[in-house]
C-alpha cells in the first residue's frame, strides 16, 4: 500500500469517528413526559400529567405525540464551553428551550445548543414534543445527554474533511493533491488521539495551522461562481399528514433562525406562504422573530405561490390564484414583491406557465426536478440557465438545478465541484443557482453547511461561491447577458406520469371546485351590482386558500400516505359544498319568489341550447311567447331543452301536469344502435363502438371497435403511486365477461344505451348518451373499482391521419407526437390534457371530451384515455370504492379554428343551473364575438373596489379581434395584470370594447362601472 492510500484510509477512519472527540459526556438527561392525540403548545404544559420516563421505553400511538421535560443545571466543569443536549426521543421532535421554540431534533440535526458559553449553576428548561409516526411501530425512548462540545476540534474536523474530500474529486496527479496528501501526512504525524478536551483543542489547533495554508489557495481567474441558496424544501403533505407539517415549520424556521445567530452571513430562503401563515397562527413568537430576520435580509420569502403546487392538473384560474394569494401575503406581511417562482420538485411544468408568471409579475423560474430522471438516458434535458418561451410566446429567464446526491445535501467540495461538472450546458454560462439544507421534510442548514460554506468561497480547486438570495444569481446573470438558449414549451418530465390519474376523486373533486368558484365569483359580482347582494369577499378567500392548499404537488397529483388523502376529500367535499352553496346563494339573489316561473343560468361565454331537469313539481316550460319548450320523462325525472344567453339567463314560466310539449323525435335507440341527424352508432355485446358514421358526409370514423376497455397489470420498479411503466401495454388482462346492453332513453330529447359488465374484479354501468341535434356523444360511467395495481384505459381507434395529436392545457392546447420517433417522442408515451384532446387533420377531427379525466396517450390514430390506477404504495388502498365520470366525442368537418371542441369541452363540465322564481325574461353580462375568445372568469376585484375583473383568452391558437359587449353600463376600461393592477387604460364605445388577441393569449381587462347598474 502506498504512503498516500494509507494516509487517506487514516483521514477516513478518523472522520466516520468524530463524534467521539468532538463531544464529552456530562451527564444523563432525565425526562418526564406525556403522550396525546392533541396539538397542544408550550404555554398548555402546567398541569399536563407528565410521568417518568426511561431510555428503551416505548411510548405514543400512530399519528399521536409524546411532550417530554427535564430540567438542567450547568456543571462548572462546563463553564465557558459550548454545552448541547443530544436529544434522542426515538423521533423527530420539535425543540423548547426555556418556553422558546429553538431548533429540532430531525434526521440532519442531532443536537440543540443551549448556550455557546456556559455558566455554572445556570438552569435551562427542555421541553420537546416528539412525534409517535404511523407505521404501528412504537418509538423507543433513547438516552439524552449533557455534553460539552469541544469546539476547537470540530473546527479540525471540518478542515480536515474539507481538503479530504478536495484532494478526492481532483486530478489525482495534481500538484495541489500532492500538497494536499503531505499536509495530511504531517496532521497525521502531529495529532495525538490520546488527548481528550482542552489538551485535544490545542493539539487539534496546531492541526488546523498546518492545514491553514492549503485552506488559504485561491483560483486563478478563470473559474465558475456558484450562487449558493440556503432553502429546506417542505412538502406540505407526503409520507406525513398536514398535523405534523405544522410542527414540521416550526422545527424548520427555529433551525435556521439559530443558525444565523451564530453566522451572520446567513440567508435562508423560505417558500410557501401557506407555511408563514401557519407558523403565523400557531407560534407567533416564532413567528415575530422570522419577522424581524426578513426585516433585516436575513430570510428570503420567496417562491411567489400559495404553496409549491402541481402545473398539470390545476386550471389556469388556479395557478394565477396560487401567485396572487403568495405574492399578496408576503407583501402584506413582509412588504416584499416576489420576482421568482421556486417549484423545486413538481412533476413537469405547464406549457403556458410562461405567460402566467409573466401577467403575476414573476420575472424568474427555476426548479431541480427536470434532472431527477431514470430511464431517459438518451434525451436528457439541454439546457441549465435559458429562456422558456411559452406557447403564447412569452418568455421566462429559467435555471435548473441539480439535486445533487439528493438528501442531505451537505456542502462540501464535492458537491460544489458535482454541481458545476454535471451541468448540461458546458458552453455560455459561467454561473449556477445552487441549493443548499435538508428537505423534503423540512429541516434546512446545520452547522457543517455553514462552515464549509466559510472555507468555500473561493477554494482553489473549488467553484467560487456567492451566498444569498436567489434574485442575486438572476440579476447576475442579466448583467452578464443571457445566453443564447431557448426552450420552446412544456417543460416535460419524463417521469411521475401516474399523477395525472392517481386518486382519481381527489382530481374530480379538485376540477368541481375551479368550476364552483367561477360561478360563485360571476353570479356574485352580478348579484352584487344589480341588486346590491354584498360580495361574498372572506368566504372566497377563505376557500380559494383551502383549495390552492390541496394543490400541492404531492395531494393533488395523488403521491401521498392515506391519510392525506383521506382528509383531502373530506376537505374538498366540505369545499366543494361551500363553494356551491355561494354559487346557489348567488343566483337566488338574482330571482324573486315567484314559484310560478324558473331561470335557467348559463356561466359561459357563448348561448347555449341545453337539457334541463325539472323541479318534482314541474312538468314543463314555456318562454316568454307561450310556446312551450320540448320535455322528455327519464326514470322519473322531466327534462326540458332550454335555450341561455351568453354568460346569463332566462326565465321561463313552469307549467303543471298536461303541459309537456309535444316534440318530434330525431333521436332513436335499439340495444344495437344509437342515431340521431347527425351520427349513427354500431353498438357491440360489449358495449363497444362498431360504428361511428358521419351522416353529414357518409363517412366511417371508427378505424376498429371504439369504447374498448383495456386493463394492464400496472407494476413499477418503484414510486408506484407516481409511475406508469413504459412497458405496461406488454401485460394485458382480458376483459372477457359479457355486458347487459339495454336501451334506457329513446326520444324526443335524448336516447341512451346502458351497459353493464364486469371489468376484472370490478364492475361497470355506463349510459351512452346522444342528444337530438348533438354531435356529442356522452358516456356516462360508474365503476365500482376492486383492483390492486392494475390501469384501465378506454381506445378510441379513428380514421384520422396525423402525426401529432392536441391536448388542452391551460388557456391552451399543446401539440405533441403520436410517435416513437426520437427518444423525446417515445417519452411522452403517457400526457396530461384538461377537457378534450383531439387529432386532426387539415379539413377535419376527432376529440375526446372529459369531466375530470386528465391522463392520456395517443398512438398513431388510437386515443387512450386513462381511466383508474390502483397502487398500492404510499396508499395501499389508491381509488378503492365507486367512481363516478363522464367522458364522450365529438368530431367536426372543417378547419380546427372552426372546430366546435373547445366548446363542447366546456359544455361538458360547465351544466346550465336551473334556479326557481324569475328575473327579467334575458339577460347577458357579457357577449363575446369570436367563438376562439372565451371569457374564463368574471369576478369583482379583490381590493374592493367593486370594480368588475374580466378575464380571456384566445383558445386555438389564432390572432383575432374581438367585440366584448358588456350588459352594464361602463365608465372606463383598463387592461390589467393577472394581478388586476391597471396597465392602461382601453377605449370603449358605449359598452363595447375591442381587443386583439395574439394565439393563446390571456387578457385581463378591469371594468370601472356607472352607478346606474345598481338597483
Amino acid at each position: 500500500m502506498s504512503e498516500k492510500k494509507e494516509i487517506l484510509f487514516h483521514v477516513e477512519k478518523l472522520l466516520n469517528k468524530r463524534n467521539q472527540f468532538m463531544i464529552t459526556k456530562v451527564s444523563s438527561i432525565d425526562f418526564s413526559g406525556f403522550t396525546t392525540m392533541k396539538q397542544l403548545f408550550i404555554h398548555e404544559m402546567n398541569g399536563q400529567p407528565f410521568e417518568s420516563i426511561a431510555p428503551g421505553q416505548r411510548w405514543g400511538e400512530n399519528w399521536g405525540y409524546g411532550w417530554f421535560r427535564s430540567v438542567i443545571v450547568v456543571p462548572e466543569e462546563a463553564e465557558g464551553k459550548r454545552l448541547v443536549a443530544m436529544l434522542d426521543f426515538g423521533s423527530e421532535a420539535t425543540v423548547y428551550i426555556n418556553g422558546i421554540v429553538s431548533g429540532a431534533k430531525d434526521l440532519n440535526h442531532h443536537y440543540v445548543t443551549l448556550t455557546r458559553s456556559a455558566k455554572a449553576g445556570e438552569l435551562f428548561e427542555i421541553v420537546a414534543e416528539a412525534y409517535a409516526g404511523h407505521n404501528n411501530s412504537q418509538p423507543t425512548f433513547g438516552e439524552s445527554q449533557l455534553c460539552i462540545f469541544e469546539e476547537e476540534v470540530y473546527q479540525f474536523f471540518i478542515d480536515l474533511e474539507c481538503l479530504y474530500d478536495l484532494r478526492n474529486h481532483l486530478d489525482a496527479k495534481s500538484l495541489r493533491v500532492a500538497e494536499i496528501d503531505r499536509c495530511l501526512t504531517q496532521v497525521f504525524a502531529t495529532i495525538d488521539l490520546t488527548l481528550r478536551q482542552e489538551l485535544l483543542g490545542e493539539n487539534a489547533k496546531m492541526c488546523r495551522k498546518i492545514m491553514e495554508p492549503l485552506l488559504s489557495c485561491v483560483n486563478g481567474s478563470t473559474v465558475p461562481t456558484l450562487y449558493l441558496m440556503g432553502q429546506s424544501h417542505l412538502d406540505v403533505a407526503w409520507l406525513w399528514p398536514i398535523a405534523e407539517t405544522k410542527r414540521k415549520i416550526a422545527r424548520t424556521m427555529s433551525n435556521q433562525l439559530a443558525l444565523m445567530d451564530e453566522y451572520p452571513e446567513y440567508t435562508y430562503t423560505q417558500s410557501q406562504p401557506y407555511l408563514f401563515q401557519l407558523v403565523k397562527t400557531l407560534y407567533p413568537e416564532l413567528y415575530e422573530r422570522i419577522k424581524q430576520a426578513v426585516k433585516e435580509g436575513r430570510i428570503v420569502p420567496e417562491g411567489s405561490m400559495w404553496v409549491e403546487p402541481d402545473t398539470n392538473l390545476p386550471s389556469g384560474e388556479s395557478l394565477i390564484r396560487q401567485a396572487l394569494h403568495g405574492k399578496r401575503f408576503f407583501k402584506d406581511e413582509f412588504g416584499v414583491d416576489n420576482e421568482m417562482l421556486w417549484l423545486p420538485d413538481v412533476f413537469g411544468y405547464s406549457g403556458n406557465l410562461p405567460q402566467i408568471m409573466k401577467g403575476c409579475g414573476i420575472k424568474y423560474f427555476a426548479s431541480t426536478k427536470l434532472f431527477g430522471t431514470y430511464d431517459n438516458i438518451a434525451d436528457p434535458f439541454p439546457h441549465n440557465t435559458f429562456l422558456w418561451e411559452g406557447i403564447d410566446g412569452s418568455q421566462i429567464l429559467t435555471h435548473l438545478l441539480n439535486y445533487g446526491d439528493y438528501y442531505p445535501i451537505r456542502i462540501n467540495p464535492s458537491f460544489l465541484i458535482h454541481q458545476w461538472n454535471d451541468r448540461v450546458q458546458l458552453e455560455g454560462i459561467s454561473t449556477r443557482l445552487t441549493q443548499f439544507g435538508h428537505g423534503d421534510g423540512g429541516g434546512g442548514s446545520n452547522r457543517d453547511d455553514l462552515e464549509f460554506m466559510r472555507r468555500l468561497g473561493n477554494l482553489e480547486g473549488v467553484p467560487k461561491t456567492k451566498h444569498g438570495s436567489p434574485i442575486e444569481f438572476f440579476e447576475n446573470q442579466i448583467e452578464q447577458g443571457i445566453p443564447d438558449a431557448k426552450y420552446v414549451g412544456e417543460l416535460y418530465y419524463p417521469a411521475h406520469r401516474g399523477t395525472y390519474t392517481t386518486q382519481a376523486i381527489i382530481k374530480k373533486l379538485n376540477r368541481k371546485a375551479e368550476i364552483g368558484f367561477r360561478e360563485a365569483e360571476l353570479w356574485g359580482a352580478a348579484a352584487q351590482l344589480l341588486n346590491h347582494r354584498a360580495y361574498p369577499y372572506e368566504d372566497l378567500d377563505r376557500l380559494w386558500k383551502t383549495l390552492l392548499l390541496h394543490q400541492f404537488h404531492d395531494i393533488l397529483p395523488g403521491s401521498s400516505i392515506h391519510r392525506v388523502h383521506e382528509e383531502a376529500q373530506l376537505e374538498l367535499k366540505a369545499l366543494n359544498e361551500n363553494v356551491y352553496d355561494l354559487a346557489s346563494d348567488t343566483r337566488d339573489a338574482l330571482t324573486d319568489d315567484d314559484a310560478s316561473r324558473v331561470t335557467v343560468f348559463n356561466s359561459l361565454s357563448w348561448p347555449r341550447k341545453e337539457l334541463v331537469a325539472l323541479p318534482a313539481d314541474v312538468h314543463g316550460l314555456s318562454d316568454g311567447s307561450g310556446a312551450g319548450m320540448p320535455v322528455q320523462l327519464h326514470e322519473g325525472v322531466v327534462f326540458a331543452e332550454v335555450e341561455v344567453p351568453s354568460m346569463g339567463w332566462s326565465t321561463y314560466k313552469a307549467e303543471g301536469e298536461g303541459a309537456e310539449a309535444s316534440a318530434v323525435s330525431a333521436v332513436w335507440a335499439t340495444e344495437s344502435h344509437l342515431e340521431n341527424e347527425w351520427i349513427s352508432l354500431g353498438i357491440n355485446e360489449q358495449g363497444e363502438l362498431t360504428s361511428i358514421f358521419d351522416k353529414e358526409t357518409g363517412t366511417e370514423w371508427a378505424a376498429d371497435h371504439c369504447n374498448v376497455m383495456r386493463m394492464y397489470r400496472d407494476q413499477n420498479s418503484d414510486f408506484d403511486a407516481w409511475e406508469i411503466d413504459r412497458r405496461y401495454r406488454m401485460a394485458p388482462v382480458e376483459l372477457n365477461a359479457r355486458a347487459t346492453v339495454s336501451v334506457t332513453a329513446n326520444g324526443p330529447l335524448f336516447a341512451s344505451i346502458r351497459i353493464e359488465r364486469k371489468l376484472n374484479q370490478s364492475t361497470m354501468v355506463q349510459d351512452i348518451r346522444l342528444r337530438a341535434g348533438s354531435r356529442r356523444v356522452e358516456f356516462l360511467t360508474t365503476i365500482h373499482w376492486r383492483e390492486k395495481n392494475k390501469l384501465l384505459k378506454v381506445d378510441f381507434p379513428v380514421r384520422v391521419h396525423t402525426n401529432e395529436s392536441l391536448q388542452e392545457i391551460q388557456f391552451g392546447y399543446v401539440k405533441r407526437p403520436n410517435h416513437a420517433s426520437r427518444p423525446h417522442d417515445a417519452d411522452r408515451y403517457e400526457v396530461v390534457q384538461h377537457k378534450w384532446s383531439a387529432l386532426a387533420e387539415t379539413n377535419r377531427g376527432f376529440a375526446l371530451l372529459n369531466d375530470c379525466k386528465y391522463g392520456i396517450s395517443v398512438g398513431d390514430n388510437t386515443m387512450s384515455l386513462t381511466l383508474l390506477r390502483a397502487p398500492t404504495w404510499p396508499d395501499e388502498t389508491s381509488d378503492q370504492g365507486v367512481h363516478h365520470f363522464t367522458y364522450g366525442f365529438t368530431f367536426w368537418n372543417g378547419a380546427f379554428l372552426d372546430s366546435p371542441v373547445v366548446r363542447e369541452a366546456y359544455e361538458l363540465n360547465y351544466p346550465v343551473s336551473l334556479v326557481s322564481g324569475g328575473n327579467r325574461e334575458a339577460y347577458s353580462l357579457l357577449r363575446i364575438d369570436q367563438a376562439n375568445v372565451i371569457a374564463e372568469t368574471i369576478k369583482l376585484a379583490e381590493d374592493g373596489s367593486g370594480d368588475l375583473i374580466v378575464r380571456l383568452y384566445e383558445s386555438k391558437g389564432a390572432s383575432v379581434a374581438s367585440v366584448l359587449h358588456f350588459g352594464l353600463s361602463v365608465k372606463a376600461v383598463y387592461e390589467a395584470n393577472m394581478l388586476e393592477e391597471n396597465v392602461a387604460e382601453l377605449p370603449h364605445v358605449g359598452e363595447d370594447v375591442r381587443l386583439q388577441f395574439r394565439p393563446f393569449e390571456v387578457k385581463t381587462i378591469r371594468l370601472q362601472l356607472n352607478g346606474r347598474n345598481r338597483g
